[in-house]
């Protein structure tokens, strides 16, 4: 009997292999930048691997050029789609027009492969509405000359790119300078006329919708900006035949269709991507996430990120503090030292990761500890350093040690304070990691990020309450949890000084 449940375990297992064999358990990482356009490019890459049997993660919404770039550039991400004027003004930093064919023998070097044109031209465009187009009779962007008194406001890469405002200010002659705004955001506040000049895309859907006029470009200022799926050199001959299936399938007027559907009916990218497949014979299976499932995933990312930043930091600082309270220089220098980190922006902060740990959840997770060491090393050393000096000379004078000192004097009477600085630290990691889609991290900023895009209030109101509604979670529980740590006369007798340390 026992030979023959052997071998029937030996099939068994024989059978699980074979299977797993003729499965395909590759997992490629497919990016997109921060607009609609690019969600819906990015899906159409994604479903039709996933049409093919491959696994595909989905690193969305991540920012600039150059952190998807530099993604694909360190095999973080295996494809993305770009516009060859991007390519030719920002990546390659090139002065001249530069063919398709020179673009891809320059990306070749870098270990990246261009695949087929999508067969759309996206350029940048000046855009006004079309009632100050009547009122001022501007049709093209030199006539802005002429017109000092408006009011210009483009989005922020549009103000840093080689092929931005700054050249362009130069290369026509203008003299308005200009403030940065989110792309969406701008394009509600022209149609509400707070703002008069901006930069469109040419395939938005919003030029019809919201009867925007698109400056003509007289002077040839921008390169052409077709879409090209770029992917990993050393990716297998099967996955980029597959990633070319949209070569040359797309019109200006049809990325502008696909574009109306997302942003203005509302319609998910991932099903808008899923039916365009289906007009080039492409079955996805995908369903888009319903929202009440978006807001589970993205709430439990942003837990663990928070959770797993403010564990190390409380574990880093209390160290730290408790090592260096008797140094006051030392324990000085390390406050400033920490206190110099909080300066930094967290957006900047979180931007600075990128080079040194990539993309992802572990550059938002450190970043978020960095910002989280402060309060509790300035909580916890203030408050070990302000204990009863009589209760420590009690202490000597009954022989206990430093370490029980510190263990049954030092520590139970800080414990109020420095549960305090855990608490605020805690606060900063949950409003700061709403940041961390910026980079790929997840968490509730993917809703709130969204829906800028889509000028969606609902799906910001839903990722900025959610978080909200967690930082006051965590609140209460630091207060439940210290009710039942701290004994009642050391938190009745360091209520007041551990309200202005938390203060």
């Amino acid at each position: 009997m026992k030979p023959l449940l052997l071998g029937a375990l030996a099939m068994v297992l024989a059978l699980v292999v074979a299977i797993a064999g003729c499965s395909r358990t590759e997992t490629y990482v497919i990016g997109s930048k921060l607009h609609t356009e690019q969600h819906i490019l990015a899906e159409v890459l994604a479903q039709t691997l996933e049409s093919a049997g491959y696994q595909v993660d989905r690193k969305l919404n991540l920012g600039g050029t150059k952190i998807v770039f530099n993604a694909l550039a360190t095999g973080e991400v295996h494809a993305y789609v770009e516009y060859s004027g991007t390519i030719q003004e920002v990546i390659l930093k090139s002065s001249r027009t530069l063919s398709l064919q020179e673009i891809s023998a320059d990306l070749a070097e870098q270990g990246i492969e261009t695949l087929e044109p999508l067969g759309f031209n996206n350029s940048y465009a000046f855009g006004i509405h079309e009632d100050l187009a009547k009122e001022t009779n501007l049709t093209k962007i030199s006539e802005l000359r002429d017109h000092p008194e408006l009011r210009f406001y483009f989005s922020h890469e549009f103000l840093e790119r080689e092929d931005g405002y700054p050249s362009l200010k130069r290369h026509y002659g203008l003299t308005q300078d200009a403030d940065g705004i989110e792309h969406a955001l701008a394009l509600r506040a022209i149609v509400e006329q707070e703002i008069d000049v901006t930069d469109l895309y040419t395939t938005d859907a919003e030029i019809e919708h919201f009867d925007l006029k698109v400056l003509e470009d007289d002077l040839q200022f921008f390169p052409k900006y077709l879409a090209l799926p770029l992917v990993r050199a050393d990716l297998p001959v099967e996955v980029k035949q597959l990633l070319n299936v949209a070569a040359n399938s797309l019109t200006d007027a049809a990325m502008a269709n696909l574009n109306y559907q997302v942003h203005i009916e509302q319609q998910p990218a991932a099903t808008v991507a899923r039916n365009f497949l289906a007009t080039l014979n492409v079955k996805s299976n995908y369903v888009a996430e319903t929202i009440g499932d978006k807001l589970i995933d993205r709430t439990l990312e942003h837990l663990f990120l928070a959770a797993v930043a403010l564990l190390a930091a409380t574990t880093i600082a209390l160290t730290i503090s408790i090592a260096v309270y008797s140094q006051p220089s030392l324990s000085k220098a390390i406050a400033y030292g920490a206190g110099l980190l909080q300066t930094i922006p967290s957006l900047a902060l979180l931007a600075l990761m990128v080079p040194l740990f990539g993309i992802g959840k572990l550059p938002a997770i450190v970043a978020l500890f960095l910002y989280s060491l402060l309060p509790i090393i300035r909580t916890t050393v203030t408050a070990l350093t302000t204990v009863d000096p009589i209760l420590v000379q009690v202490a000597d004078g009954m022989g206990y040690t430093r370490g029980q000192t510190l263990r049954y004097i030092q520590i139970p009477l800080s414990l109020p304070a420095i549960l305090a600085g855990i608490r605020i630290s805690a606060i900063i990691c949950i409003g700061t990691a709403t940041l961390a889609a910026f980079i790929g991290g997840g968490g509730l900023g993917d809703l709130i990020f969204q829906g800028l895009q889509l000028d969606d209030t609902r799906l910001i109101v839903i990722g900025a309450g959610a978080a909200a509604l967690m930082a006051i979670v965590v609140e209460l529980m630091f207060e439940t949890i210290e009710k039942f740590v701290v004994p009642g006369h050391i938190a009745a007798l360091a209520k007041v000084s551990g309200n202005q340390l938390a203060t």
